[in-house]
């Protein structure tokens, strides 16, 4: 892979994405502070995304986790944004992210798409 998030972490990520959602992932994106790095694209889509705007967009959840930290409501867990062709989703542990863009699908698979890339986050962060 690149030399954002290690092979590990990046191999990780794009399994426990693909397991979550199957056939409807379309893109899997790392993020940091300073750096991004697009881990994984779906063959039939075309490359040349703006992911550096998407991610300069979803670093704004750093601050996010800051501002919602201990509310009434809860853990900040993750955030969907609803596109005209899909879906994109994003997780923040600590200091690094990703998101997840997906075809349309079912609700209750965003839980599991959430769930699934904390846990590879977390245990990056280690």
């Amino acid at each position: 892979m690149g030399d954002v998030a290690s092979d590990d972490l990046a191999e990780q990520l794009t399994s426990s994405c693909r397991t979550s959602v199957g056939d409807e992932l379309r893109s899997v994106t790392y993020f940091t502070d300073e750096a991004e790095e697009q881990l994984y694209l779906r063959d039939d889509l075309e490359p040349g995304a703006d992911i550096v705007g998407f991610a300069d967009n979803e670093r704004l959840g750093f601050r996010t986790q800051a501002v919602y930290h201990d509310t009434e409501l809860g853990e900040y867990l993750f955030n969907i944004r609803t596109f005209e062709r899909g879906y994109l989703t994003r997780v923040i542990v600590g200091d690094h992210g990703a998101f997840v863009t997906t075809d349309e699908m079912e609700m209750d698979l965003f839980r599991e798409l959430a769930t699934a890339v904390r846990s590879v986050l977390a245990d990056g962060a280690e």
